[in-house]
């Protein structure tokens, strides 16, 4: 079974309500909501996304899967992570795991900045 890419994980992230694709540094490709990013997609080998509430909540995943999740540079201690594509994390947990950075970064928006329909 082919395994999720760089392209799919984009198209899946730009599928959800008000997602639009950006590129706040050269070659490093994130998705966004609003104005805040929910996936740090980079050049397609792995995804960064908010996976807990703070570095605790976010060591479980570093812990389930250490040879292919490993906390985000610069960001990790707010509870982001980078999982790799391809590796251990099964393709349907990762969509999750993406589905769930979105909800999060959306219930911090604004009400006013938040798109219509989450669902």
């Amino acid at each position: 079974m082919a395994r999720l890419t760089g392209a799919d994980v984009l198209e899946h992230c730009l599928a959800k309500p008000g997602a639009w694709q950006d590129e706040p540094w050269e070659g490093d490709v994130v998705a966004k909501v609003g104005d805040k990013i929910f996936a740090f997609l980079g050049g397609g080998e792995s995804v960064g996304i908010k996976c807990g509430a703070n570095r605790e909540e976010a060591d479980e995943l570093v812990g389930t899967y250490p040879g292919d999740v490993s906390k985000s540079a610069y960001i990790g201690r707010s509870g982001w992570n980078t999982v790799r594509l391809g590796g251990a994390v099964p393709d349907d947990e990762l969509l999750e795991l993406i589905d769930t950075s979105y909800e999060t970064i959306v219930a911090k928006l604004p009400k006013s900045k938040r798109p219509v329909s989450t669902n």
